[in-house]
């Protein structure tokens, strides 16, 4: 869910911008830092050269290896309460006062500390990079004339959200981590049939790529309409999948993962970029190509 974490914060923080009078320029602009932001918390997979490192120096064996990676992963960095303070710190950062700088780096030191404390020294080390990464995207911002404020409510757009993204595909993170609070208990069940349930997850995020697409799109003065072209019927081939592939599930969905997203490149349209449009016309023809596939699939799925 990656790409859905940080494409639904830029739809979300695009509309509102443009919602509130901004310019579409300015809206996409802030979109995008929203999404950054949104992103930020995948930066726990530097968890694992941390762990191997510290598993190759001899005080981490292989099952400590993955019990740490439970606590670290979707932990410190999809928390609720973390999310918050890094969110202010974001603001602070953006701001030209080398006071709010100093009280910036106060929360992502003492953030830090916390979670080196409560979850030990590798979380600690993921939490400086996850600080890192949050005020990178401040800075960015800074440098696009974003005002403290907006830096801050982009911030929470993209860190707050990012968590329950996680809930169809995933464990629940721990929301109000460093507390032992539980918000959601287990992954919220969309179908009782693993393979609907995969289906019907695949179809949320596709739903989040078209809604970032189109938001785009009308920002820039284009329709989905005028950008898709007829290659992206070819989606429609793969309802054979279903008789030659193994089921997907959630625990084994590369094949069907790989493969739809395949026939979405063999969709796009085949002249690449040769004008300022054309990349338009094959990110929206290749997602229709996917779209359309999945929906074959899901219908051969349910015939059989």
């Amino acid at each position: 869910m990656f790409v859905g974490h940080a494409l639904l914060a830029f739809a979300l923080g695009a509309l509102a911008a443009w919602w509130f009078g901004l310019s579409r320029e300015r809206a996409v602009q802030l979109g995008v830092v929203a999404g950054l932001f949104a992103a930020a918390p995948d930066v726990d997979i530097v968890y694992a050269p941390f762990g191997l490192l510290v598993g190759a120096a001899g005080s981490l064996t292989a099952d400590g290896f993955w019990e740490v990676a439970d606590v670290v992963h979707r932990g410190p960095t999809h928390s609720l309460l973390l999310g918050a303070a890094l969110a202010i710190a974001a603001g602070l950062w953006a701001s030209n006062s080398r006071t709010a700088r100093i009280g910036a780096l106060s929360i992502g030191v003492a953030l830090t500390v916390l979670t080196g404390v409560v979850s030990g020294p590798i979380a600690g080390l993921v939490t400086v990079v996850f600080v890192l990464a949050v005020l990178g995207v401040a800075t960015v911002a800074q440098s696009r004339d974003i005002s403290p404020r907006t830096v801050t409510g982009l911030a929470l757009l993209g860190l707050l959200s990012h968590p329950f993204g996680d809930l169809f595909t995933g464990g629940p993170p721990p929301f109000f981590y460093p507390f032992d609070v539980t918000l959601v208990a287990e992954r919220v069940l969309l179908h009782p049939d693993p393979t609907t349930h995969l289906l019907a997850a695949f179809a949320i995020e596709l739903a989040t790529v078209w809604l970032a697409v189109w938001t785009y799109v009308h920002l820039r003065g284009y329709t989905l309409t005028g950008l898709v072209r007829p290659r992206a019927a070819l989606g429609l081939g793969y309802a054979a999948a279903v008789l030659f592939m193994p089921a997907p599930t959630l625990e084994q969905s590369a094949h069907f993962v790989f493969s739809v997203l395949a026939l979405g490149v063999v969709g796009a349209p085949t002249r690449p970029f040769s004008d300022g449009v054309d990349w338009l016309e094959t990110v929206v023809t290749g997602l229709a190509a996917v779209t359309i596939a999945a929906l074959a699939y899901a219908m051969a799925y349910g015939a059989i």
